[in-house]
């Protein structure tokens, strides 16, 4: 609601007892000069008194904010953040536990397959504890795969051109490690570049370490497979069209095709450079 559309601001024809109507005023309100709303809110009788008034906009102003937090929340960046982290937890507790489960199994049985001990009917009170145990692995590892294809599709919609370029899981990781698309639409390359590499970065910049080149986009073929002497080149190339995949993504969401293009183009011109 405008505020130069009436006298009596934001409060116009609200029921003051409204506090979701009055959140949806806050938010959607504008005014162009500044205004004397405590005293025209009492004269319009939508508050006894300032104080009253400066209460319900207290009120009003704190539930348009848990609104906003909420439906930010729910955005889909936000859920792929979720979904990638959940993924990261099933896959540590899996690897943790598929190696306890494989050292116990192999001071009783010897080497036994995870799923096979799963299927295995327990003998006594201890095999039933690590028959338990194997299913929990195998229940983890579908867990796992299905969290990966959520996040992959996902991450596909969410992020045409990023997931592109990156594949879809870095990208997702990319976005979580930034904290949404749009603040990794607003770093520049250099930071996307170095995202996940946080305590190396520190260790240099407090003096005695090498300053990291890449972080998590190393996983990246890209990066991971041109020659060492490059790879810093490679991650630097790769980074900059990240961002202006990111970028795109989120100011447009537009897929273009042509950044692939340019950046297969420019990964090869690095490594034809280090082969000669």
């Amino acid at each position: 609601m405008n505020e130069e559309s009436g006298p009596t601001g934001w409060f116009e024809g609200l029921d003051p007892d409204d506090t979701e109507a009055a959140a949806t005023a806050i938010r959607d309100g504008s005014a162009g000069e500044p205004r004397e709303w405590p005293s025209a809110a009492v004269a319009a009788g939508f508050a006894d008194t300032e104080e009253a008034y400066y209460d319900r906009l207290h009120e009003a102003t704190t539930t348009a904010t848990q609104e906003a937090v909420r439906e930010r929340e729910q955005a889909d960046d936000q859920q792929l953040i979720h979904a990638v982290r959940a993924l990261d937890d099933c896959r540590r507790v899996e690897n943790e536990l598929a190696e306890r489960v494989t050292e116990w199994a192999g001071s009783l049985d010897g080497e036994a397959e995870i799923a096979d001990l799963a299927d295995r009917e327990p003998a006594n009170p201890m095999s039933a504890r690590l028959h338990s145990l194997a299913e929990r692995v195998v229940d983890l590892r579908e867990e796992s795969q299905s969290l990966q294809a959520v996040v992959e599709s996902t991450a596909t919609s969410v992020a045409p051109n990023l997931s592109a370029l990156a594949g879809p899981e870095l990208a997702a990781r990319l976005i979580a490690l930034a904290g949404g698309l749009d603040a990794l639409a607003k770093k520049p390359s250099g930071t996307l570049q170095l995202l996940g590499a946080e305590d190396a970065l520190f260790a240099h910049l407090r003096g005695g370490a090498p300053s990291p080149k890449h972080g998590v986009i190393y996983t990246h073929e890209y990066v991971r497979g041109t020659d060492p002497e490059e790879r810093g080149s490679a991650a630097r190339a790769l980074a900059g069209k990240l961002s202006i995949a990111a970028r795109v993504d989120n100011y447009s969401g537009e897929y273009r095709p042509e950044l692939e293009a340019e950046l297969d183009d420019r990964i090869e011109r690095i490594r034809t450079r280090g082969e000669a």
